[in-house]
């Protein structure tokens, strides 16, 4: 779903730019009053694992292919505004690294991905949450919320093209809503299996309460292993279908505005000069992995006040 530039108009790009800033200047206010240094590790985890899922396209009804948003995932581990900085981060780094996105549209996919598959996800889930018990009630809001993310991050990319006059709102957005719709139950599976997988081993995260620093810690090389074996071993072997904001852009005959950003190191997720397109890819994967790592785990550094870093250490 990442928009690229030529999609769409500057002012709805700058419009949507302009609520993204806003909302990510909240969290950032939020989170530093609030983050733990001991949350560090996990929204970089939670980062990284997002990354390296993305890169995994699956193939759906329609001749489609999507993949994981996370947004929702984060929300349930880290909380809303935890969430929309990691997507933010995944966002960032994917455009300018990957040239995956537009640099004009960032605004638009931060809006659409960060801010709303972030914060209505996380809401949605706390008000299902409600209404189960145990994991069993957990999992099951996450998911729902999960595919309702999706839903809601296709309409909100689906009205951004229709105020561009890039296609028609009676056309694109049933379009847009109805092959999301079906990636969005994808996505929910993938919650619900990571969120079952994470409960095995941390209950803590996924129930609600308070790990100690030793078990947080011992989940980060684990965690970085699945993700580098996601990206180097699952990614050369993604569906290479289009995507659903591809798949629309072809039925409605726009797909040749889309404008490449120019100047990313790793376009397309390859490495250029290696003659194995397999190789170039798990190479790019494992390189933009790492690099995710350093990225997030250096932005909750920040976010974290130095008074309260300094009493963690002591």
């Amino acid at each position: 779903m990442h928009v690229p530039d030529g999609f769409l108009s500057l002012q709805t790009a700058v419009g949507a730019a302009a609520i993204s800033a806003v909302v990510v200047g909240e969290c950032v206010r939020r989170l530093h009053r609030t983050l733990e240094p001991r949350q560090v590790p996990l929204m970089g985890l939670a980062a990284t694992f997002v990354f390296a899922a993305q890169m995994l396209n699956f193939p759906v009804a329609g001749g489609t292919s999507g993949h994981l948003l996370g947004a929702t995932l984060a929300a349930v581990l880290l909380g809303p505004a935890a969430a929309v900085l990691v997507m933010i981060a995944v966002l960032v780094v994917q455009c300018l690294v990957f040239a995956d996105g537009g640099l004009l549209a960032l605004g638009a996919n931060a809006l659409n991905m960060a801010v709303i598959g972030s914060l209505a996800g996380g809401g949605i889930y706390r008000l299902v949450r409600r209404l189960g018990v145990g994991l069993r009630g957990t999992v099951t809001a996450a998911a729902f919320a999960a595919w309702c993310s999706v839903l809601l991050a296709a309409t909100a990319c689906a009205v951004e093209l229709a105020l561009s006059d890039t296609a028609p709102a009676r056309l694109v957005l049933p379009a847009m809503i109805g092959v999301h719709a079906v990636i969005g139950l994808g996505e929910a599976v993938i919650t619900a299996l990571v969120l079952v997988s994470i409960a095995a081993i941390r209950p803590e995260l996924v129930g609600g309460g308070e790990p100690t620093t030793h078990r947080r810690t011992s989940l980060v090389p684990g965690g970085l292993l699945l993700a580098l074996a996601l990206a180097a071993l699952g990614a050369p072997f993604a569906s290479s279908l289009p995507d659903g904001l591809e798949w629309v852009a072809t039925r409605f005959g726009f797909e040749h505005r889309a404008v490449a950003t120019a100047g990313a190191p790793l376009p397309d997720y390859a490495v250029p000069g290696i003659g194995s397109p397999l190789l170039a890819t798990a190479l790019a994967g494992v390189a933009g992995t790492l690099l995710m790592l350093g990225v997030s785990y250096l932005l909750g550094r920040l976010l974290v006040p130095s008074g309260r870093r300094q009493r963690s250490e002591t």
